[in-house]
């Protein structure tokens, strides 16, 4: 059984990476335990740890904020990238670095794996820096939209449409651009497959097809019974007044990807709404 280390395997991504992945014994290291901005804390915790593999999951993500954040943002996805890959390098051990689709700008798409990255913004760009650090030493996994059926301490994008529409908020999506919605059970079964069969190179895990937000709300309207009314729509210009860093068609591809087949949006929110059932029905 292969044994994985990883940082983040409380987020979004890594907590549903460990539900699902009972074939691979899972060594979560807490921020809690390792700053991964503190290198002696990092070499000292990762040299007393037995693993295969470390799948490096910790990032700060929050892309308006990095904006005016760019210090402590690079300060984690930098640095602290640069910290755990030396330290894993050092035992001699592989390592699997989880970026974006963000690293694109957004104006040529599609994107596939050998595509040249542009970061439009301070969180694109920190992740952008630690690809490189790792680039051609190392698994870099490219990422996008993230999103799951229920997790109480992130809301993702999906959750957040769907709590707007069911409190009778309107949103007001844009109509001219693109995003590549990933169902993270994809993500987690994408990532079985590649860490069964290590390499490092660059791969894209992302969603089936590329849709507008606007065309994203509208599906999870549809697919809940919610009100359609209450989705407006707005320009990529005009929301981008207020919201830095993000590229305009965010279409994720990938040319390497025959192993799992990623679910589009629509087909994603079908597994989310029996998954839902289930749970419901065991809770009953």
């Amino acid at each position: 059984m292969l044994k994985i280390a990883l940082t983040g395997a409380d987020g979004l991504v890594g907590s549903r990476i460990i539900e699902l992945l009972k074939d691979f014994s899972f060594i979560p290291i807490p921020q809690a335990k390792m700053d991964i901005t503190n290198t002696e804390q990092t070499n000292a915790i990762i040299k007393e740890i037995d693993f295969d593999i470390f799948l490096h999951l910790a990032a700060y993500t929050n892309v308006a904020a990095a904006e005016t954040n760019k210090e402590l943002c690079f300060k984690i996805n930098v640095e602290g990238t640069k910290n755990v890959f030396d330290a894993v390098t050092n035992k001699g051990k592989k390592f699997v670095y989880i970026s974006t689709d963000f690293v694109f700008d957004g104006k040529n798409p599609p994107y596939f794996e050998d595509s040249t990255p542009n970061p439009p913004g301070i969180y694109a760009q920190s992740k952008y820096e630690g690809e490189k650090i790792v680039n051609n030493k190392a698994m870099i996994v490219r990422i996008s939209y993230p999103y799951r059926a229920k997790f109480e301490i992130k809301k993702d994008f999906f959750r957040t449409f769907k709590s707007y529409l069911e409190q009778k908020k309107p949103l007001f999506m844009i109509t001219d651009s693109l995003m590549t919605p990933t169902l993270i059970d994809d993500i987690a079964f994408g990532l079985k497959h590649l860490l069964n069969n290590y390499s490092p190179e660059i791969f894209h895990l992302g969603g089936g097809r590329a849709l507008s937000p606007y065309e994203a709300a509208m599906l999870v309207a549809e697919k809940f019974n919610l009100d359609k009314s209450l989705i407006g729509k707005t320009t990529y210009e005009e929301y981008m007044k207020n919201k830095p860093g993000l590229p305009q068609y965010a279409n994720i591809r990938s040319k390497k990807n025959n192993f799992w087949k990623m679910k589009t949006f629509d087909e994603g929110l079908e597994e989310i709404k029996i998954q839902m059932s289930n749970d419901k029905t065991a809770n009953e």
